[in-house]
């Protein structure tokens, strides 16, 4: 864990004590029976997914008698939660230990259930089952990290009442295989332990700095005369913000990095077991959704602490709007938004990769509180300066927020809804443009009149590159809407599980569908003499034989002779595909692509309102 500097010493008044933790506590009471709900809901999801599974194979009577006592349990923490809920927080606070201690025991309950189910259903199934079971009860142990870890006793507790009968279950059975999971066990046991500790430590230290931000807030009131010496406190509290959130956000990332190897090594332990295989797959697509949830809030650490540092160099903006082009014009399309793109001749002096980041960012906004009209990105020269701009029709800003909306975690409120797969974003987009526009020494203006739209202008300097170098975008006329009735998609896919499921999902959307796993076979439908001429290509990018999707999208063009629009699937992010793309005329998706992305790019492709 990264250590965190000391806070500096506030300038309290005399008569300020030291915080008591005992004050805190009926927060801490509160912060716990709010989570209960989610906690009991997940419980009950557990002991069902325990329960379906093991019917089939573990004792019948052994397996009643363990969901009687679960769903007393259960129903005592209910029970519980609702006597809370019915007495009220104020009143409740009055008797926070009281609470405290009842929660607690239901807490320890559950996870003695828990530690029952793998002393009596462990030895029962094969290795799907063992893994399930295990993975339910781990699950627990790292959800309670964030919600007990404050009470080192009680989570300590906790984790033991779960692993130790585990454990202890799994060495009994005897064999070399069970005694090494054992042991790999009890290391996870020590890391989770040693990780409620990290994150007590980490919990206290935001404790601290909440408590004693409260504490400046009411000194800046009370003490006129101390004001300049507060000011410079609460920067210095500022700057504690920010590492905390570096080291806690680096801290939470632990127990889904030790999830990650707990399922890999119960992977070699099922030895190809294909339910545990596709369990374990899972489990990793889920870890990888879980860390990309930091990814924003690690952006604007890094920008703050120094991590990120310009590399300015001259370089052209056409591959720049490609880029975006290819991105971005799907979804518009989607919306019945034109999308755009002017001046992709100039070239300018600045880092492109953060360029990218700033216009990719105004341009998400753009597009997602835009409902009517369209969206322009533009450069023009001004001068000495290359004006660098993201228009839009949408709701606009009124002029009273527009010093706000630059800052942290702030949303403007939109006055129309914003569809259907436009959910809104966490408020940080704009700040870290303002971050990245900082660190280049960009200046970053704002024009918006409400009900009408915005403009977001960057300014960079000119930059010089030679004129062979450039060229002008091709552009696309869009249109709007989607149906896929009477049209003919092929696919070439040469996975099967891919495969089948894009074609259950094309022929529920009224598509006539053609699919093969290779190249060779594509190529032998084509020229048989049955073959339908097809609307659209769906290909993947690497296929066997050492064959690609773009030797299929050839084979395929030259056999029915006629421009065939065409979709390439790659699960690559590897740089290159975009020029791959105008020569070879198909726009490109990133594995894995969701469904509703998929459906926006083939209305596009194909033209559909």
């Amino acid at each position: 864990m990264n250590a965190l500097p000391p806070l500096p010493p506030l300038p309290t008044p005399p008569e300020r004590k030291s915080v008591n933790r005992a004050d805190l506590l009926p927060d801490v009471v509160r912060t716990l029976y709010s989570q209960t709900g989610v906690s009991l809901s997940g419980n009950l999801l557990g002991g069902m997914v325990l329960t379906m599974i093991y019917w089939p194979v573990a004792p019948h009577h052994e397996l009643v008698a363990w969901c009687v006592l679960f769903g007393l349990v259960w129903v005592l923490r209910l029970v519980t939660l609702r006597r809370y809920a019915h007495v009220g927080w104020a009143a409740a606070s009055s008797q926070a230990a009281h609470w405290q201690r009842l929660w607690n025991a239901g807490a320890m309950a559950s996870g003695a259930c828990w530690g029952l189910a793998a002393w009596m259903f462990y030895e029962h199934g094969r290795a799907f089952h063992q893994t399930t079971l295990l993975l339910i009860i781990y699950s627990f142990c790292v959800g309670s990290i964030t919600l007990m870890a404050s009470q080192h006793r009680a989570f300590f507790a906790f984790i033991s009442l779960c692993f130790v009968p585990t454990i202890v279950r799994i060495a009994t059975l005897g064999s070399t295989d069970n005694l090494l999971l054992a042991g790999v066990l009890s290391l996870v046991f020590l890391m989770t332990t040693i990780l409620g500790r990290a994150y007590r430590r980490t919990f206290d230290r935001a404790i601290e700095l909440k408590v004693r931000t409260e504490m400046l807030a009411v000194q800046l009131q009370t003490e006129k005369a101390a004001a300049d010496e507060a000011k410079r406190a609460a920067e210095t509290a500022n700057r504690a913000k920010t590492q905390f959130f570096a080291a806690a956000s680096h801290d939470l990332r632990q127990p889904l990095h030790a999830m990650g190897l707990f399922a890999e090594a119960l992977r070699a332990k099922s030895r190809g077991d294909e339910e545990v295989t596709h369990l374990v797959n899972s489990i990793n697509s889920s870890v990888d959704a879980l860390e990309g949830l930091f990814g924003e809030l690690l952006d604007i650490t890094k920008i703050d602490t120094g991590g990120v540092e310009p590399q300015p160099r001259h370089f052209a903006l056409r591959e720049l709007f490609q880029r975006l082009k290819l991105q971005y014009e799907p979804t518009a399309f989607e919306k019945g938004l034109s999308l755009r793109f002017r001046g992709a001749h100039h070239v300018v002096y600045g880092d492109p990769v953060l360029v990218d980041r700033i216009v990719r960012n105004l341009l998400s906004n753009a597009i997602r509180y835009t409902v009517d009209g369209g969206v322009l990105v533009s450069a023009r020269r001004r001068g000495d300066e290359v004006l660098l701009q993201v228009w839009d029709t949408g709701v606009g800003i009124a002029s009273a927020e527009q010093s706000r909306v630059f800052d942290e975690f702030y949303q403007v409120q939109a006055n129309a809804p914003l569809g259907l797969h436009q959910p809104k974003g966490l408020g940080l987009g704009l700040s870290i443009v303002q971050r990245l526009a900082r660190l280049m020494e960009a200046p970053l203006h704002l024009v918006s009149v409400p009900g009408q739209g915005s403009v977001f202008t960057l300014t960079v300097p000119p930059g010089k590159i030679q004129r062979s170098q450039l060229s002008e975008p091709s552009t696309g006329k869009p249109a709007l809407g989607l149906t896929l009735e009477h049209r003919h998609i092929v696919i070439v896919e040469d996975e099967p599980a891919v495969r089948e499921g894009l074609v259950v999902l094309l022929k529920g959307w009224g598509a006539s569908v053609e699919s093969f796993d290779t190249v060779s076979a594509a190529e032998a439908w084509a020229g048989g003499p049955g073959a339908t001429t097809p609307d659209l290509a769906i290909v993947d990018y690497r296929l066997p034989e050492g064959r690609t999707g773009i030797e299929a999208l050839t084979s395929l063009r030259a056999a029915f002779g006629q421009p065939l629009p065409a979709i390439l699937v790659t699960g690559s992010t590897m740089t290159g595909h975009e020029e791959e793309s105008n020569r070879h005329d198909f726009h490109l998706l990133i594995k894995p692509v969701a469904p509703n992305k998929l459906r926006a790019m083939i209305a596009f492709k194909l033209g559909l309102r």
